[in-house]
């Protein structure tokens, strides 16, 4: 969607990173909205952004866990279509997740809890492989080439001053 010949265009880069960081949180949103949205009486960023809602002591916590890997699958299919090159998914998978510990630590200091370091570890996994071996998929599909032109010849009359009536030209 956004590739082009140039290597490397940092306006493409950035504008490739806020598109998939926005469309990440607003699929993990998506997700937290059903899942965790019909157990709590009020929807917080806390979900979001606070480390303590990642538990498995809690089925409201373990909701918090599937959004956050349903959001990691969904981000690999958001590659597929934005970033389209599977040398590039590693580095776009961890860049959300890098910009999301950052703005973590803001919300609610530096994430202690083991399982919170596991989900978003298994979130990069997920995201990056899967999203390679769409993209991988996506690159390997057979171009399709058209055989009408290759074996459709058009007539073209010459005038006769060339004395020959009819000449087979390929198509330009």
């Amino acid at each position: 969607m956004f590739y082009r010949a140039v290597a490397w265009g940092p306006c493409l880069i950035v504008a490739q990173i806020l598109c998939l960081q926005c469309l990440y949180y607003l699929s993990l949103g998506v997700f937290l909205t059903f899942l965790v949205g019909t157990r709590v009486s009020r929807m917080s960023l806390v979900y979001f952004f606070d480390y303590a809602a990642v538990t498995t002591s809690t089925v409201t916590g373990w909701c918090v866990i599937a959004s956050f890997l349903l959001s990691s699958f969904a981000g690999a299919g958001i590659m597929l279509h934005l970033i389209e090159r599977a040398k590039k998914c590693l580095d776009f998978s961890a860049t959300p997740y890098i910009i999301h510990i950052f703005i973590c630590i803001i919300y609610g200091g530096w994430p202690s809890s083991i399982t919170w370091w596991v989900l978003n570890g298994t979130g990069v996994a997920v995201m990056a492989l899967l999203g390679e071996y769409l993209c991988i998929k996506h690159e390997l599909r057979e171009i399709p080439i058209t055989r009408f032109r290759s074996i459709h010849y058009q007539m073209v009359v010459i005038t006769p001053k060339e004395k020959v009536p009819f000449q087979t030209v390929p198509p330009v």
